[in-house]
């Protein structure tokens, strides 16, 4: 007979915990931290169910859980909206089987559509599985050098170009000179911006990003590349979790794809992570057979499929979010021609529901 677990709401009296056990779980990631609890409710108001299982005062299993609740894009629990990986990690099949089962109940409960469980590592789960993403990565060779070599023959190519650019890089934490943060905040977030309105995506508030530099201060950073000139060309929020850099949200202006300020930068992150004593790079994920995909197997990077799970509520198949969907290539088209004061001013009513 299966033990029943009693399963618990986080709230901010267990987030050191909760935080010490993700990052001592060998599925634990980034996404599963508490902080993304603070950065969703204060960016986007909402509601946030992180569950966890408690035995004699320890904790043996978590899950993050987020609704978002549209008009427009439908109505979801999520574990973890605006992250690659989610879903559940605990101490054994019974306690991760038994939150799978609380979430569904919740769901059922909130009358979503569906309730989705991103999962980097196949489950032994009988939700229904869709594998449309990949993610990428690579460890980080010793010194700056061999990660270079480390690098595919071609892009490594494309990297000695950009350094052929007069291009320079400054990485930048929110705990440092306020003035020089400041700085590199405000090009980025002109350059994501700038990135997003282009591929004709709504681009998230800036509140949103200042959320996640004050919630993650001790473990992110900002890296700025400039062109010869000093005008910045290309940036990227990162974020460090145990031996990885994830670079995360990152974007450039319509000369970046010229100086290759793109690829310089990536390189710089792998550099300054190594400096950090970082060992692995994760690159995130990309939509199969994407640009974004191929761009990243360019570098060498073999593609891992993420498994994410669903159980149905309210609905008999799941939405067709992607870009791709012809339904959306109309307003797409119309986003890229929008200026670009007016894409930040509009984009957060719409980027908080497409997590």
């Amino acid at each position: 007979m299966t033990n029943l677990c009693e399963i618990k709401r986080l709230s901010s009296a267990q987030f050191t915990q909760w935080d010490d056990y993700v990052k001592t779980h060998q599925q634990g990631s980034f996404f599963h931290l508490s902080g993304w609890q603070t950065v969703i409710e204060k960016s986007f108001s909402h509601s946030c169910y992180f569950l966890y299982v408690q035995q004699n005062g320890i904790i043996t299993g978590v899950l993050p859980l987020v609704e978002v609740k549209s008009k427009l894009f439908g109505h979801a629990l999520v574990s973890t909206p605006f992250c690659v990986y989610g879903g559940v990690i605990a101490d054994s099949q019974n306690i991760a089987r038994q939150l799978e089962q609380e979430a569904c109940r919740i769901a059922e409960q909130l009358q979503v559509d569906y309730l989705e469980l991103r999962y980097k590592e196949a489950q032994d789960s009988s939700l229904l599985l869709k594998q449309a993403h990949s993610t990428f990565g690579c460890a980080i060779a010793e010194g700056n050098d061999n990660i270079l070599t480390s690098i595919k023959k071609k892009q490594r190519a494309v990297i000695r170009h950009s350094l052929k650019n007069e291009l320079s890089c400054s990485i930048s934490e929110n705990s440092s000179d306020s003035t020089s943060f400041s700085n590199d905040f405000t090009d980025f977030y002109q350059l994501l911006s700038t990135s997003y309105r282009n591929l004709g995506t709504p681009i998230f508030t800036k509140r949103f990003f200042e959320n996640l530099m004050a919630t993650f201060n001790d473990c992110s950073d900002i890296a700025v590349i400039r062109d010869k000139d000093n005008l910045p060309s290309s940036a990227v929020m990162n974020f460090y979790f145990n031996e990885q850099v994830l670079p995360y949200y990152g974007g450039g202006n319509d000369g970046a794809r010229g100086l290759k300020s793109a690829d310089f930068m990536y390189y710089q992150v792998m550099c300054h992570a190594h400096q950090k004593d970082k060992t692995w790079f994760d690159f995130g994920r990309s939509k199969n057979d994407s640009g974004p995909y191929k761009y990243k197997k360019n570098w060498g990077m073999e593609p891992q499929p993420l498994h994410y799970y669903y159980h149905l509520v309210k609905v008999d198949s799941l939405p067709n979010l992607s870009p791709n969907n012809p339904k959306y290539k109309f307003f797409i088209s119309m986003w890229q021609k929008l200026p670009l004061r007016l894409s930040q001013f509009f984009g957060p009513f719409l980027s908080k529901y497409l997590g």
